[in-house]
């Protein structure tokens, strides 16, 4: 590096870790440039109330280049990375030309994992896009609507049968709001189906839901759901499916909607940088955050397999993604400006949490739990305060409050085009990586 070229960062991924590195780079001594596939950052945790018509997609998504765009160091583009060469410090991308960094920072997130059958994600989408958000939402919209229009008893019960495949936050979250919205549509605005024609199915292989959390706040979270009727099916794998039914260990279950929630894996990072992976394909790390064996090459959140101090992998949660993202972008700053070197990460546990349904959430803070309608005041606080923006604090607290005071969603559209779950397409970067490859 010359002493009149500034250092180049570039930063792939624009979700909760690579969204907070940037923010705390802006304004450095350094050309910083974020790469993502998608132009905006979502806010996973409530992605599960745009499947299920509680909130819009615009209600937790931004644009990354409205996030970022105060800073005058940082650019944005949309790309899809397709490898790196750690050796000649290039980022090669689907369409455009190599992205040189001095810095390299991967917060590429995760993807569900199918197990080996990923033939199953057409007809069981998971929730980590928009769009598969939108093809969940129209899915159950539509399975109302054909079970009002049916005159075959069998096809209207299978239509009115909706499957969550996963005991975790998210399918018991999921699994939760089903049935609230469901029973309150169809109490209110239909006519030839009832509340007590929905059924909820949750489906889970382990013994017990929720195996992050105690089991006593998840043993509260299972007779909540089951006492709201949801189905909850433990030890119970899944053996195939399609796009009417589940087979489980126990039998076929026709269905008018499918929701994948069961096992996350990490992305194809390690793939890129020819590197070992940890458990669930994640990168393994240093404690300041770096690539072990690819110097100047950092992992945040899901695609790094970071460690606690005693030695306990950190989960995969928003908070963790976070904190790294913030740390990691601090760190370099001062080593840029100053020559300080990166100091280890320390994560800082703020809790784990998970709603199951109107008044009803769990907390988890190590030392002391809290469960019930205190626990769901706290979880909506905290995510509405987790939100990127003011803008979207407000609009979410308005359609929570509206919602919860009329028992009402208020984004109950179905497409005339129904979404299909699909990979995102890739546009070319055009002139911004060309002028970014240029400086190089």
């Amino acid at each position: 590096m010359t002493p009149s070229r500034r250092p180049r960062i570039v930063i792939v991924g624009g979700g909760f870790g690579g969204l907070a590195c940037a923010s705390a780079l802006g304004g450095a001594e350094a050309d910083v440039l974020v790469l993502d596939r998608r132009n905006h950052s979502l806010f996973t945790p409530l992605l599960y109330q745009v499947a299920t018509a509680a909130l819009s997609p615009s209600d937790i998504a931004e644009p990354i280049r409205k996030a970022l765009g105060r800073h005058r160091n940082i650019r944005v583009a949309l790309a899809e990375v397709t490898g790196v060469d750690a050796v000649a410090k290039v980022v090669r991308v689907k369409e455009g030309e190599d992205v040189p960094y001095d810095h390299l920072i991967l917060a590429t997130g995760s993807d569900y994992n199918y197990f080996g059958n990923d033939d199953w994600r057409s007809h069981a989408p998971g929730l980590k896009t928009v769009n598969e958000a939108r093809v969940i939402r129209q899915r159950l919209l539509l399975s109302y609507e054909q079970a009002e229009a049916t005159e075959d008893p069998d096809r209207r019960r299978a239509l009115l049968t909706h499957v969550v495949i996963g005991g975790g936050p998210t399918g018991v979250e999921m699994a939760g709001s089903m049935v609230e919205l469901g029973r309150e549509m169809i109490a209110r605005d239909f006519r030839r189906i009832r509340p007590e024609d929905l059924r909820v199915v949750l489906v889970e292989a382990a013994p017990r839901l929720l195996l992050a959390f105690p089991e006593d706040l998840a043993r509260y979270a299972q007779d909540y759901l089951e006492r709201h009727r949801v189905e909850v099916k433990l030890n119970c794998a899944v053996k195939d499916m399609d796009a009417e039914s589940v087979t489980t260990a126990e039998g076929v279950i026709p269905t008018g909607c499918i929701v994948w929630g069961a096992g996350v894996r990490g992305s194809e990072a390690a793939q890129w940088l020819d590197v070992p992976a940890g458990k669930g394909n994640r990168l393994l790390v240093r404690p300041d955050l770096s690539v072990e064996g690819r110097p100047d090459v950092y992992a945040l959140g899901d695609t790094a397999a970071a460690m606690d101090e005693d030695g306990t992998p950190l989960p995969a949660l928003a908070q963790v993604a976070k904190q790294q993202g913030q740390h990691l972008g601090r760190a370099l700053r001062a080593k840029i400006e100053n020559g300080t070197p990166l100091p280890p990460f320390t994560f800082r546990n703020r809790g784990n949490t998970a709603v199951v349904g109107r008044n009803a959430a769990i907390f988890d803070f190590g030392k002391r739990k809290l469960k019930g309608r205190i626990a769901w005041y706290l979880w909506a606080l905290v995510h509405v305060y987790l939100l990127v923006n003011a803008q979207k604090r407000v609009l979410v607290t308005v359609q929570w409050l509206w919602s919860y005071m009329t028992r009402q969603p208020g984004a109950r559209i179905i497409d005339e085009t129904p979404p299909q779950v699909v990979p995102a397409a890739s546009p070319a970067l055009g002139e911004t990586l060309r002028e970014v490859s240029a400086k190089g």
